[in-house]
């Protein structure tokens, strides 16, 4: 008798004794777009926050008061939900591994150049998304989807338009991140579909602190956004780190949520409106009003998005 795995909730045999296995569900496009809009959305505004509080933490001591304060809830969400243990601990650490060194490559880069232009190379993490998915699925992506994915970029461009006049080699640092970003994402995609995003947010925050804990055994060097020394922590800082801590909760859990249930090459699409609610948070904090290019390229943005949506009757098979 014959055996195949195939995508559904249906475990059996056919009438021919050929048995069908299954050991997944379809893409829940629709969730997932939701969960990273919310993520970026969380992200950008702990980035606007962290400008309009001018907080001078150094990253290290950032990493580990940030996590520390969300371990406990995380711990009680996920116990509450049942056992902790991840399906897959070697991806999971990977995983967490992963996104810790990305925030160390980009926020380094900030030193060495404009961050117009670390944004411009660490937004072509979509772009190492596509080329990933496609390399592990040996097929290559739809040309709707490619051309989505290149509309996403080219607005970008059109929002930050990077002083190309500074282009040194401190780009590769927040190319770097991207690809490290990409690698993460198609992994929970690939390897960590079935853990539970709060689980993976614990191990992930794990990791920030012991990072956090390494990183601060060479602090104490002035002036170093890396290795400064320790700050005072004072009622208004433990304030905007809780604050900060519950926005990258939002970001983590629905980033794992977003790549968990969606096809990684539409959610990447959608990865791009970070820059738009950039913009938003600009206007509300710093009265910021982008340019008429800026306002096309949120257009092309979130046509972008749109596009790389599958087609109504690709969703619903």
């Amino acid at each position: 008798m014959k055996t195949y795995m195939i995508l559904g909730k249906y475990r059996g045999a056919t009438d021919s004794g050929t048995k069908v296995v299954v050991v997944g569900g379809p893409y829940q496009t629709r969730t997932a777009v939701f969960a990273i809009i919310a993520s970026v959305a969380a992200l950008s505004l702990g980035d606007a926050l962290i400008k309009t509080a001018k907080l001078s933490l150094p990253l290290w001591q950032m990493y580990i008061l940030r996590s520390a304060l969300l371990l406990p809830v995380l711990w009680w969400f996920a116990r509450s939900q049942g056992p902790i243990t991840p399906k897959a601990p070697f991806w999971t650490v990977m995983r967490s591994i992963l996104l810790v060194v990305m925030w160390l490559s980009y926020y380094s880069s900030l030193s060495l150049m404009p961050l117009s232009l670390a944004a411009a190379a660490y937004y072509t993490g979509p772009i190492f998304i596509v080329a990933l998915t496609a390399l592990i699925s040996s097929k290559w992506p739809r040309r709707r989807t490619l051309f989505s994915i290149g509309c996403g970029f080219i607005g970008v461009l059109m929002i930050i338009r990077p002083d190309m006049a500074g282009f040194d080699l401190g780009t590769l640092l927040p190319m770097i991140a991207a690809f490290l970003y990409a690698c993460a994402m198609v992994l929970t995609s690939v390897k960590c579909q079935n853990d539970d995003p709060v689980a993976l947010a614990l191990a992930l925050h794990l990791a920030f602190i012991m990072v956090g804990a390494l990183l601060g055994l060479f602090s104490g060097r002035e002036g170093s956004f890396i290795f400064g020394p320790w700050q005072p922590v004072d009622l208004r800082l433990f304030a905007t780190v809780a604050a900060l801590a519950a926005l990258i909760l939002i970001g983590s859990v629905g980033a794992a949520v977003a790549y968990q249930k969606g096809p990684p090459t539409t959610v990447a699409a959608f990865d791009y409106s970070y820059l738009v609610f950039s913009l938003i948070w600009g206007r509300l904090f710093f009265g910021e009003l982008p340019g008429n290019i800026a306002l096309i390229g949120i257009g092309v943005i979130v046509s972008a998005g749109l596009l790389a949506m599958p087609p109504r009757q690709r969703r619903s098979k």
